[in-house]
């Protein structure tokens, strides 16, 4: 088994979108302004296209398994999260979405993994290990010392998942009135 990582191009939206989607689930709706799920899908792969949002090519890395897309992590700096975010935010006005605000994730210092999905296919072989042990390697180069994600409260085994990879729940999130935990770990 080869796994490799890489940052995203443009021309991975296709792949990265329905993963995206099954990561976030309805926050897609919300972050695009659509309803039907095969808009969501267009309007990711617009956004995963542009350069000015969370969900750009730019901050996406693909992890690939013998050369085919196995899985995606969105990673991003807290720093440029309200900078991101008010790009989106003006994306939907434009586009007249009922609304347009989109909430906070993370806290400027840290970097955040904002999603991280295995295609089906490929779950049980240590990919998502893989890209968990790389953001801590670009936290380490390149940003925060700390890193942080959320995760839905009802979400027993990915909290006992994030807790085995030393994360620690640090505060209650609410995002699109959901209640979330917002964990961190120190690399």
């Amino acid at each position: 088994m080869d796994i490799t990582i890489r940052q995203a191009q443009p021309t991975d939206a296709e792949q990265a979108a329905p993963l995206i989607i099954d990561a976030i689930g309805d926050i897609a709706k919300r972050m695009t302004g659509e309803t039907e799920w095969d808009k969501v899908e267009q309007e990711l792969c617009v956004l995963f296209k542009r350069e000015d949002n969370r969900h750009s090519h730019l901050y996406t890395y693909i992890a690939e398994l013998d050369g085919k897309v196995a899985g995606i992590m969105v990673l991003y700096a807290g720093a440029d999260a309200p900078e991101l975010d008010r790009n989106l935010s003006e994306w939907l006005a434009k586009k007249g979405a009922t609304n347009s605000e989109v909430e906070a994730e993370s806290l400027a210092d840290e970097l955040y993994i904002d999603t991280v999905c295995i295609d089906p296919a490929f779950r049980g072989k240590g990919i998502g290990t893989e890209l968990f042990e790389y953001a801590e390697e670009v936290a380490k180069q390149k940003y925060s010392a700390k890193l942080s994600l959320n995760v839905e409260t009802q979400k027993e085994p990915a909290i006992r998942l994030y807790k085995r990879l030393g994360y620690e729940i640090v505060s209650p999130w609410t995002i699109i009135g959901e209640p979330f935990h917002h964990m961190v770990k120190i690399v």
